[in-house]
């Protein structure tokens, strides 16, 4: 088959070497990470206008290298073109390779936060021409030093800004590096290890797992872990265990 795969670039290692192994022949596009970030009609309006780009006679599907994502899939359709999206809440599902794996994990370990080769690499923002980040994060007025925010808004202001920006912190304890066994990235790992250190959380090395990724390019959509969109239908969340519907 051939197939186009729109992906985040928090994936890019993993998703090229699945690609690079599948019979397919496979297009990425690859986005910006923290598209989540923007909110969900903004993030669904930048994959759509992405999605509509694409020619509808060219692929025999388009693969969204996405899972739910703080609804950022919901309600993307084409008029030609099949989807096909896994059935994950977000990305670390697809990393670890099953919602049950996920599910399991998360039960035991409610405050974790995650690294992988992707989220530790595409961390440091691009840089534009005007010498300033291009980062989404950024965009949005993150990032920010304490400095900058008194100059803007004021110290007090400034100080309950960052108050709010950093209150995310209270509900993690736990940092956990997923090792996708694909090269070697020694260093990765032991600079999740130094921010759990200099947070004092705990960590915590997981095994990931591609398989979810290699079965989406492989064109193995079992109706359990893939949704298969026909022209016309929407992408639904509907919050139980399939978790998306064609609608």
């Amino acid at each position: 088959m051939r197939l186009i795969i729109l992906a985040c670039e928090i994936m890019y290692r993993e998703i090229s070497y699945c690609v690079a192994k599948s019979k397919n022949i496979v297009d990425v596009r690859f986005l910006q990470k923290g598209l989540h970030d923007i909110g969900q009609e903004e993030m669904s309006k930048t994959l759509q206008a992405e999605i509509n780009q694409i020619p509808k006679d060219k692929y025999e599907a388009i693969l969204l290298g996405y899972a739910l994502c703080s609804n950022g899939i919901k309600g993307l359709t084409t008029e030609d073109n099949t989807l096909v999206v896994p059935r994950a809440h977000d990305c670390i599902t697809l990393l670890l390779g099953s919602r049950e794996k996920y599910s399991n994990y998360m039960a035991q370990h409610p405050g974790t936060y995650f690294r992988s080769t992707g989220w530790i690499e595409r961390n440091m923002p691009e840089i534009g021409e005007d010498g300033k980040p291009k980062s989404i994060m950024t965009q949005l007025g993150f990032g920010r030093t304490f400095e900058e925010y008194v100059e803007k808004y004021g110290e007090d202001n400034a100080k309950y800004i960052m108050g709010i920006l950093n209150s995310w912190q209270k509900n993690y304890d736990t940092i956990a590096y997923i090792d996708m066994g694909i090269g070697n990235f020694d260093g990765h790992e032991q600079n999740a290890k130094e921010e759990a250190k200099e947070k004092g959380w705990n960590f915590i090395k997981l095994q990931g797992d591609i398989v979810l990724l290699q079965r989406l390019v492989d064109g193995e959509w079992n109706p359990d872990e893939f949704l298969v969109v026909q022209p016309g239908q929407r992408i639904k969340p509907i919050y139980i265990d399939n978790i998306i519907r064609a609608e």
